[in-house]
């Protein structure tokens, strides 16, 4: 008798990562696009309550004192104010990263459990992108294959997410409008970084398509790309499977709603 495994419909709200380097418009875009959805259920434990923001690394500072914010304390002072939290001991920075991605998660589980959609300010995949290029910055090949190992190795440990939006633009264009946001100037060193972060992004989301969907800048206006987020977003809410934890076997219990999944003899 062979056991198939049958994913019924979940309750709980999609987790979407939006992505990208700095200065593509992350937070402006989301937010633009966060106040044109319709708040059917003002409560906000409601299943259609507006999305929750969970903020990136560089918007948290000091924001909570938490576990999640220790750690990145560290790896603040360890980089010495490096913009990408390079401290020089790329692979053990890149566990420390992954550590608090899945403290982040552990975070919104209750919110997502409730039917909540949850928005990442960057996930995994910035944290894959970034250390992979640290750790082969000469072979672009390389970094996008080592990109889609550190990926793996995170899905191991906490589900990916749902849906990841990637915003892109000119590399240059980016780079502008970060020098003139935060008052800086950034080193050659640091704009080639940020050159080859977005080019990796994009390459990344090309072997992936079904959870990636991204946004040119070139292409595409503020207005429509708002309005793109939030229709992705809308569609997002549908047809969510259970999840179990990664590492725990079949039968085990979704992590949001607690059902183990279905079992029919074939």
């Amino acid at each position: 008798m062979t056991i198939t495994p049958v994913r019924p419909s979940c309750t709980r709200g999609p987790l979407i990562a939006v992505e990208g380097i700095t200065g593509v418009g992350k937070t402006y875009l989301t937010h633009h696009a966060l106040d044109a959805l319709d708040d059917q259920a003002p409560d906000e434990n409601s299943p259609g309550a507006k999305p929750l923001l969970l903020d990136g690394f560089s918007q948290r500072a000091g924001k909570r004192p938490d576990l999640g914010e220790a750690l990145l304390g560290v790896l603040r002072e360890a980089s010495s104010g490096d913009p990408f939290l390079r401290g020089g001991t790329p692979l053990a920075e890149t566990w420390l990263l992954l550590a608090i991605k899945r403290y982040d998660l552990d975070t919104v589980i209750a919110e997502l459990s409730r039917g909540r959609a949850v928005f990442e300010g960057r996930s995994v995949d910035t944290t894959a992108v970034c250390q992979a290029l640290l750790l082969h910055p000469e072979t672009p090949s390389t970094a996008l294959e080592t990109a889609k190992a550190l990926l793996d190795f995170a899905s191991s440990y906490r589900p990916l997410p749902d849906l990841t939006i990637l915003i892109t633009d000119d590399a240059r264009a980016a780079i502008a409008r970060t020098q003139q946001r935060d008052q800086r100037v950034l080193t050659p060193e640091q704009a080639r970084f940020m050159g080859e972060a977005c080019a990796l992004y994009e390459r990344l989301a090309a072997t992936d398509p079904a959870r990636y969907r991204v946004i040119d800048r070139r292409i595409v206006d503020e207005h429509q790309a708002a309005e793109l987020i939030r229709a992705w977003t809308h569609n997002a809410r549908s047809g969510l499977g259970c999840v179990c934890e990664p590492w725990q076997g079949p039968g085990a219990g979704c992590i949001y709603c607690g059902r183990r999944a279905d079992v029919t003899p074939a």
